[in-house]
């Protein structure tokens, strides 16, 4: 099955490209997240090309309180492309739903492999550190904060290497909101969300990213969070775990990994490391440029399985047959509709 990562034949690279939902044919259901599913689509024009499509069901969206959240996901995204990132193609909606065309990754989010008691190496998790570090300077020169760093958002290709997914909490800062002083995120995330976020009154920025970046790490090379953080820990008792400082660490981990962790879980953030170039300055990632990193000089030693789907298959029985509205019937669904539409107009 071929996959989408790259500008494609036609040049069809504009989010706004006039494509609705007839043009794509839905093969199965992936995922879903806190505001919408996933489903694999092929795209009838050229039957090549494979994309993932995100699709958010607008009155549940509004329900919930969630469309500005999606509304700004779409804006953020619709100004952004990197090779490690989840790039978006198209855009389009319907009258039940808002449709998310972007690139499809098949080689499973982390989560799923940290699932599957997947070991990854130290070599991995340098070339993962050093590839997200650079999505994360490309968004801050962008003034985007992700805010949701984890495994879960998290996307490999089929050689192995990341791409970062998920903006429906991120905000865009500027001169006249330098700092983002709102909350993302729920009570059972503050094991890995930055202590500045619900610590200081004067807001947070980039740098919370990085902190995040450094509990996702340590989570693949572990199957574990540094902090042992649940949802009935108080806030007085979160940032005593975070001053306190004390990390466990395996035996058999060298200093120069322990002090890169050390650095990013730092509580003052302006002595948190959170740049590409901080980073490499490391003696762990020493020796990573970030044109090697670019061009892919460096290849992961875990690459996922191209025999399977690297997927949970629950999420295509779900679809099939929990959902009441399931998406391979939306068109007979909408024919329906505007036939009712039409007897009552006449």
């Amino acid at each position: 099955m071929g996959t989408k990562s790259s500008k494609n034949e036609d040049g069809d690279d504009d989010p706004s490209a006039d494509v609705g939902f007839n043009d794509f044919e839905v093969l199965r259901s992936i995922g879903k997240g806190s505001f919408g599913k996933v489903c694999i689509v092929r795209r009838k024009k050229t039957e090549n090309e494979v994309y993932a499509m995100k699709y958010m069901n607008k009155l549940s969206s509004w329900k919930h309180g969630a469309i500005d959240h999606v509304l700004r996901e779409l804006e953020i995204l619709s100004t952004l492309r990197h090779q490690f990132l989840v790039n978006l193609w198209f855009t389009f909606q319907d009258e039940e739903d808002i449709f998310m065309v972007s690139d499809l990754l098949m080689g499973g989010d982390l989560r799923y492999h940290i699932q599957r008691h997947v070991h990854f190496t130290f070599d991995d998790v340098r070339i993962y550190f050093c590839e997200l570090a650079l999505v994360l300077d490309y968004l801050r020169n962008k003034h985007i904060i992700h805010r949701d760093i984890k495994p879960d958002n998290i996307l490999l290709d089929e050689r192995g290497h990341l791409h970062l997914t998920d903006f429906n909490i991120a905000t865009v800062l500027n001169d006249e909101h330098p700092c983002a002083k709102s909350f993302a995120g729920t009570k059972p995330y503050y094991d890995i969300t930055a202590p500045e976020i619900f610590n200081s009154s004067s807001g947070y920025d980039y740098a919370v990213d990085w902190w995040s970046l450094g509990v996702t790490m340590y989570e693949v090379l572990r199957h574990k969070r540094p902090f042992n953080i649940g949802s009935d820990t108080t806030n007085e008792e979160v940032t005593a775990l975070h001053n306190d400082g004390s990390i466990s660490f395996p035996v058999d981990w060298g200093q120069p990994i322990m002090n890169l962790f050390f650095k990013l879980f730092k509580v003052d953030p302006t002595k948190r490391i959170q740049s590409f170039e901080s980073l490499i300055s490391e003696e762990f990632c020493q020796n990573m440029e970030a044109d090697d990193v670019m061009r892919l000089k460096g290849q992961p030693t875990f690459q996922p399985s191209q025999k399977e789907l690297n997927y949970d298959p629950t999420f295509e029985l779900e679809e099939m047959i929990i959902e009441s509205n399931p998406l391979h019937k939306k068109k007979q669904r909408i024919q329906k509709l505007k036939k009712n539409s039409q007897k009552k107009k006449s």
